[in-house]
């Protein structure tokens, strides 16, 4: 009968679009088929309305609740309510609002994971609290007592649990991990390798021909130094299999100005929000490789935002190596002078040097030379040599920083820190020259070197 079905607590499920209803039932309707709901709730969540009414034809599914007297759940007869929302003895649910309609075998007992819901939201005549407003009345009172954390944790045995570890892993042949009372034998930084490794060999790097002079990279590794020679037999081996000049200048050219870049201060200050204090440098090349070495350098720092002024003295002929360099350097922003005296009178940010050659120490004695190093040591501006020459007179640039390439020469002690750049020569020229080579660079092209 209809009337059996009132005050019972109901569940609807109206399908995806619709959603799960919630609710007592205050009528039933047989002719039109339809149930209705007062106090309803929507997906937990209570209805602005206080009554909503259902089609058989929108219910997907209707569990019972609660029956009014029992005290639980039970299933009153669907025989007569048909698949399609019909109903043949009783009414059945449905609406205009998407609702589920209870089917033949559609079980109304609470299941193990059904909420026993409360009778109602009301206890005394006070007003629901805001749990119950926002979960809906069908739910059961949480637990009061608050769950033992560390009762709990006291169960625990955790010796017992290691000793079983222990043994499982002695029985299956793995290496046992220690109990908690064990003491490690030793720790381990974060960026320490715990395998067992071959012990590191620091000198993997021999030469026939010894310099005078060895250093040592960051991470011990020895690096000698060579005569000067030996170094120039090693590019005339490498150029003879393809290094050819200009690789070697873009490569020295690349690697200078990334160290310079580096020394005028980084991502620190060459950022897009410090455009107005771009750093100036200062080029002073000579009419020689190394003056060649110093304009590609400036080339690079020009395409990086640095305000480069280059020195390049006049000359009636000139290498083909700088005409080309300087080709390039002329689609820069940066500035071409020959005279000092249009060099800047206030400091500069860094003095590139890249005066001397190896070969021909006669051009210290030209008044170009000589008015160039004296403006270098007036400025005042920290100095970087590339490629300086091994020379048993006084450096006439101090400089605070030199940049070796391939491997260093035995420099003196003007020639401040010292670091070496990779310039792409290949381990088997090493070998052809007779130096036994691994490479120091690790993964970088640039690396500092210190005297031993």
């Amino acid at each position: 009968m209809a009337a059996d079905w009132l005050g019972s607590l109901v569940s609807i499920n109206c399908g995806v679009t619709l959603g799960v209803y919630q609710g007592e039932v205050s009528a039933v309707d047989q002719a039109s088929q339809t149930i209705s709901l007062k106090q309803p709730f929507h997906n937990g969540i209570k209805c602005p309305v206080p009554e909503v009414t259902f089609s058989a034809m929108d219910i997907k599914e209707l569990k019972i609740l609660e029956i009014p007297g029992s005290g639980q759940g039970g299933h009153p007869d669907f025989s007569s309510v048909g698949h399609n929302g019909r109903s043949a003895k009783g009414p059945v649910v449905p609406s205009s609002a998407p609702m589920a309609v209870p089917r033949k075998g559609s079980s109304s007992s609470r299941g193990p994971s059904q909420a026993t819901p409360k009778k109602n939201g009301l206890k005394n005549g006070q007003m629901k609290t805001k749990d119950d407003e926002c979960f809906g009345d069908g739910m059961e009172e949480s637990l009061d007592t608050d769950f033992d954390f560390e009762g709990n944790l006291a169960l625990f045995d955790k010796a017992a649990v290691f000793s079983q570890i222990e043994i499982s892993e002695r029985r299956n042949g793995a290496r046992s991990r220690g109990t908690p009372n064990e003491r490690t034998p030793s720790r381990y930084r974060h960026d320490e390798n715990i395998l067992e490794a071959e012990p590191i060999i620091y000198r993997q790097i021999t030469v026939p021909q010894h310099g005078g002079k060895e250093y040592c990279t960051d991470s011990g590794l020895v690096v000698p130094s060579v005569p000067f020679e030996m170094h120039k037999r090693l590019i005339s081996v490498a150029e003879r299999y393809g290094l050819s000049l200009e690789r070697r200048l873009e490569m020295a050219g690349v690697c200078a100005s990334q160290m310079a870049l580096t020394l005028l201060g980084g991502p620190n200050r060459l950022t897009p929000k410090n455009v107005h204090q771009r750093p100036t440098v200062a080029l002073l090349c000579g009419p020689h490789v190394q003056g060649a070495q110093g304009i590609s350098c400036g080339r690079h720092l020009a395409n990086h935002e640095v305000h480069i002024i280059l020195f390049l003295p006049n000359f009636v002929k000139m290498l083909e190596s700088i005409t080309n360099e300087l080709t390039l350097f002329g689609k820069t922003d940066g500035k071409q002078v020959s005279s000092v005296k249009d060099l800047p009178d206030s400091p500069v940010d860094l003095v590139i040097n890249c005066l001397d050659c190896h070969e021909n120490a006669f051009l210290r004695d030209q008044q170009w030379y000589r008015a160039a190093v004296d403006w270098a040591n007036q400025n005042r501006a920290p100095v970087l040599s590339i490629d300086p020459p091994v020379s048993s007179r006084e450096l006439a640039v101090e400089a605070k920083w030199s940049l070796c390439l391939g491997l260093p020469l035995p420099l003196a002690e003007g020639a401040g820190r010292l670091y070496l750049c990779d310039i792409g020569i290949p381990r088997q020229v090493f070998q052809e020259v007779g130096i036994n080579y691994h490479s120091p660079f690790g993964c970088k092209f640039v690396i500092p070197l210190h005297s031993t």
